[in-house]
């Protein structure tokens, strides 16, 4: 499926994604890619994309082999931050950062050198589902376990023709940039760390923390999440642990074990959103304001696929996690506040209106009526009045509202 950032039948790796998009219908997220080889210095991903084998997942973990480089290739998380560890067969090796390439429909990038293990930067996203100005940034800050041998950019010249193609031998390749040290900005950019003498069975890390604020907010989910002796081990069994305490919420007997791995396997895909917006300060980005920062003082969710959720996982997380539901409800309203409408299909604080309906109703509702409390109530109702009287011209959730107030149903082909 060309918008889901794994599929089981891809055999061509191209590195681990950092903030992703799972069972949507449209492609976006899937950026920040990571990746190790080995020899020479290869930034073009269908050159240094590699057959893989031997994969291993579980929840809060996944590990692979790549065929080309014989490294072992591990990936955890935190719930802002990641770690990859990469075991290498010795001799050269490289770990890249490729802030070209991704599922987003968006272009644009920026990377800076902080110090020779770190570097930090942004990278644009959005245009999701056909709606070009919904765009927005995710902020990084990684880190490398240890010091290069050398290190640099790389950035997609554009093809010049006549005279001009004669002044650079990289028209229209990717050029490294091995002297150059301020920040990069492009459209088809990286970073590169090389390291020439790595031993047999040597292991390097790569850590990154991310924001959708601002970068020193990445820097601090990073340090905050990932104590100066945490381990990739430790941060595996702590999310190994958290999981295990989200999916051991239900406890299901009998059946066989493949299907006990089925469920669990919905569960898990289940809880993957909504999921956190806010960084450890409680800073998120404000809905439908660009650049702008608001403070929550419980959790703050996003990802509102309400077209595809409404009907079975708020319903799921009510009877299961009814406190997350309740943070949920309070994002919705919270989204209310600062843009004057529920969510309709939100993401990362901007509203796509994607598929039909106005799906924070019956969602809130049914919230309501299992007992669950500790939200606005009257200002949700408020919201759905608002959407529900409003004329379809000055509606973004119904805008053909119109015929069904006039006769009781929308006519075919109005809208």
């Amino acid at each position: 499926w060309w918008s889901t950032p794994y599929e089981y039948h891809n055999r061509f790796f191209t590195g681990f994604a950092h903030g992703a998009l799972s069972g949507v219908g449209c492609p976006d997220m899937g950026s920040l890619l990571t990746m190790a080889t080995t020899g020479e210095l290869e930034v073009d991903y269908r050159e240094y994309g590699s057959p893989y084998r031997d994969e291993a997942a579980s929840p809060g973990y996944y590990a692979v082999t790549l065929g080309k480089y014989g490294i072992r290739a591990e990936a955890t998380a935190t719930a802002r931050t990641s770690v990859e560890r990469y075991t290498f067969p010795g001799g050269k090796g490289n770990l890249l950062l490729n802030l070209g390439e991704g599922l987003t429909n968006e272009s644009g990038a920026m990377v800076r050198r902080v110090n020779a293990t770190e570097i930090e930067g942004m990278k644009l996203l959005g245009t999701f589902c056909y709606n070009p100005q919904k765009v927005f940034p995710v902020y990084f800050v990684l880190r490398v376990s240890k010091a290069p041998s050398a290190a640099g950019y790389w950035k997609k010249q554009r093809p010049m023709t006549g005279v001009e193609a004669e002044w650079t031998p990289d028209n229209g390749r990717y050029k490294i940039y091995t002297e150059y040290g301020r920040e990069l900005a492009g459209d088809d950019i990286g970073y590169w760390f090389s390291y020439d003498d790595l031993a047999e069975g040597e292991q390097l890390e790569v850590r990154m923390g991310i924001s959708y604020v601002s970068m020193e907010n990445a820097r601090h989910n990073l340090e905050a999440e990932q104590a100066a002796d945490a381990t990739f081990d430790s941060i595996r069994a702590e999310a190994r642990a958290r999981w295990n305490a989200d999916l051991g919420r239900i406890r299901v007997k009998g059946g066989t074990d493949d299907q006990r791995k089925v469920f669990y396997t919905g569960l898990y895909h289940a809880l993957i959103h909504p999921n956190l917006v806010n960084d450890v300060n409680g800073e998120y980005p404000l809905m439908e304001r660009s650049g702008e920062a608001g403070v929550t003082e419980g959790d703050r969710y996003t990802v509102f696929s309400l077209w595809d959720t409404y009907r079975n996982v708020h319903q799921l997380l009510t009877l299961v996690y009814p406190e997350r539901q309740v943070e949920m409800v309070r994002s919705m309203i919270g989204i209310y506040d600062e843009w004057g409408w529920m969510p309709k299909w939100e993401l990362y604080g901007r509203e796509t209106f994607t598929m039909e309906g106005d799906p924070a109703i019956p969602v809130i509702t049914d919230t309501w009526l299992k007992g669950l409390r500790g939200f606005d109530i009257d200002k949700a109702y408020g919201a759905f009045l608002k959407s529900a009287t409003t004329p379809g011209e000055q509606n973004p959730l119904r805008p053909d509202i119109d015929p069904y107030v006039e006769r009781g149903y929308i006519p075919l082909g109005f809208y």
